[in-house]
């Protein structure tokens, strides 16, 4: 299976909030290679500066390493395809950028999305042949 991270689920992650275990769940069978993650480096912004401005860049820099130690793929870049994904998703279903680019990112690649955040999300997946994993 293929999952794709919005930032929500390593900040529950993190934070130990509710639904961390679903996350680490996810992470624990990628590790064995029986699943692929993977995190648009947008929405791992979003979790470096909510460290970052909570807690300090000392804080934040320490949960980036422990980020790129786990077996997450960043996809780097904002090629065509994640490109207009993003603009179609922002401007049907104005939501954040940052959300926007991670729907769209997961669009690509395939498999599920990874999020809490039904406020957001709810409507799209109504209307898309998107899978969520809701953790919480």
């Amino acid at each position: 299976m293929t999952y794709t991270l919005d930032a929500c689920a390593l900040m529950a992650l993190f934070k130990n909030e509710k639904g961390a275990d679903k996350v680490e769940a996810l992470i624990a069978e990628a590790d064995t290679g029986k699943s692929d993650i993977y995190m648009n480096t947008v929405n791992l912004i979003e979790v470096y500066y909510i460290f970052f401005r909570k807690a300090g860049k000392d804080r934040a820099d320490v949960i980036l390493e422990k980020i790129h130690a786990l077996p997450i793929q960043f996809i780097n870049t904002i090629d065509d395809a994640i490109f207009s994904e993003t603009s179609r998703i922002k401007a049907q279903y104005a939501i954040p950028l940052g959300d926007s680019i991670g729907i769209a990112t997961a669009i690509k690649l395939g498999g599920a999305f990874v999020t809490a955040d039904h406020s957001d999300f709810e409507a799209i997946e109504k209307t898309e042949s998107l899978p969520f994993f809701w953790f919480r």
